[in-house]
């Protein structure tokens, strides 16, 4: 397992995301739409901008996932937060190059951990294709609780797809982790 931590994105990470993505097309793109071989550098950077704008009005928390020299292997991050119920969308995904080593379930774990010493959400959820077996993995490594199989949950490259989805409560997550 590869050494990994989470940071808030900033601009100057644009051009390493745009790498990774493009480099990850093949295996991503099934998954995440914006993962395609067109991806510019410009849309990239125009995420970026509006992920701190998100950050500042807490309505997503997107993370860089980082190893310990500090190079950029994924994303994982809160959307979708629904303030009145008190839950969250938790997504990830890893570059090809950093596929199979630990990174994404100790994001969510990072993540997961940040979300409940910082915000006042109860729940995360997971969300992923059936046909998506990396991912569902990925909530199973985490001991993200499996709740079932939602059909035509998910709307990928104009298909309904049947996700399955996971969850991670406050009680889950000790108390005793510090806040980031």
């Amino acid at each position: 397992m590869t050494d990994t931590s989470i940071r808030f994105y900033v601009p100057d990470d644009a051009a390493t995301v745009h790498a990774a993505a493009l480099e990850s097309v093949r295996d991503a793109g099934p998954w995440l739409p914006w993962c395609r071989i067109d991806l510019t550098l410009d849309e990239i950077s125009q995420w970026i901008a509006k992920q701190i704008e998100a950050r500042k009005a807490g309505t997503a928390f997107e993370f860089a996932i980082v190893d310990d020299a500090g190079v950029y292997l994924g994303g994982c991050g809160l959307n979708n937060i629904h303030d009145q119920d008190r839950f969250a969308n938790l997504g990830y995904w890893v570059r090809s190059a950093a596929v199979g080593r630990g990174v994404a379930p100790a994001a969510v774990r990072a993540v997961a951990r940040w979300a409940f010493a910082n915000t006042e959400l109860e729940r995360l959820e997971i969300i992923c294709a059936v046909d998506n077996e990396r991912s569902r993995r990925v909530a199973e490594k985490t001991a993200a609780v499996a709740e079932g199989v939602l059909r035509s949950r998910l709307y990928l490259h104009d298909k309904s797809h049947d996700a399955h989805v996971y969850s991670i409560v406050r009680a889950d997550v000790s108390d005793d982790v510090p806040a980031d």
